[in-house]
């Protein structure tokens, strides 16, 4: 019996499998989207009820709790500047010495310090208070930003190694060849390299001391130092449960959300780009 030469419909079916799933898919997301979305649009639309836009300026000029919207702004981006820096300035060098260089006990002190990973802020809070008591750096951005890169710095330098195991080694056989030190080495080759890598590991920094609301409480005493995250529960005491006072603080939550959703609006690309640059080894 003679068999019958294939059909199309084997690859029809295919695609039309493939399309289905891709519209199960964005119907998902999109009802995904909608749920987060329902909160932004109570938000807004509770700050516009009673005095509509006014309430957004009046947050500038009156501030809340004797607050100024735009400090708790400064406060956060300074807490991130710090704890940036510091995750930068040790992560870098670590994840470079643990994926390029050969030393004895170099796995052993890499996984030691990947497992502070699954330490939480809170089984470390009582050590920080005093320490940063005995310094003296209650109400600074370091008092604050040492904290919280104490935290970020394990998975800062997860990232790292990550990308630096992913570099050729040729390239860094080249620049020794051409009598260039393991200093020169990670300035001008692995540096420029891991941009991606810096990028987002950058962005997440800030976008984590943005949201973050445990060390500023526990380490700011000061009005003045009032970090975004903070404001939330400052604005709300500050106000009372007048229709008018409820439509100023739905105006202060969008407003104190509007930095950190526009960092992850502008960053994502780079960090999508961070965590997968380097996945695959040439």
């Amino acid at each position: 019996m003679k068999r019958s030469a294939p059909s199309d419909a084997t690859g029809f079916g295919l695609l039309a499998r493939r399309r289905r799933d891709r519209l199960i898919m964005q119907v998902m997301l999109a009802v995904t989207a909608l749920i987060w979305l329902f909160p932004v649009y109570s938000a807004v639309s509770e700050a516009l009820k009673v005095g509509g836009l006014a309430n957004f300026a009046s947050l500038f000029t009156d501030p809340l709790g004797g607050v100024p919207i735009w400090r708790t702004y400064a406060n956060s981006f300074a807490n991130g500047i710090v704890h940036t820096l510091v995750v930068l300035a040790v992560s870098l060098p670590a994840g470079y010495a643990f994926g390029k260089l050969q030393f004895r006990g170099r796995e052993a002190l890499y996984y030691a310090t990947i497992l502070f990973l699954a330490i939480p802020g809170t089984a470390i809070l009582v050590p920080l208070y005093h320490v940063t008591d005995e310094l003296g750096l209650f109400n600074t951005y370091i008092g604050v930003g040492l904290p919280e890169a104490a935290l970020t710095v394990p998975f800062g330098v997860l990232l790292m190694r990550n990308y630096a195991d992913n570099v050729p080694d040729a390239l860094l056989e080249a620049a020794i060849v051409d009598r260039a030190g393991h200093l020169q080495i990670f300035r001008h080759v692995f540096v420029p390299m891991a941009r991606p890598a810096i990028t987002n590991l950058t962005v997440l920094c800030f976008m984590w001391s943005l949201q973050d609301f445990l060390w500023p409480s526990i380490f700011n005493t000061k009005a003045e130092m009032t970090t975004a995250a903070q404001a939330v529960a400052t604005f709300h005491n500050a106000l009372s449960a007048s229709p008018a006072d409820s439509a100023r603080y739905s105006a202060s939550l969008v407003l104190l959300a509007l930095p950190a959703v526009l960092l992850v609006v502008f960053g994502l690309r780079f960090i999508t780009s961070g965590l997968t640059s380097g996945a695959l080894k040439d």
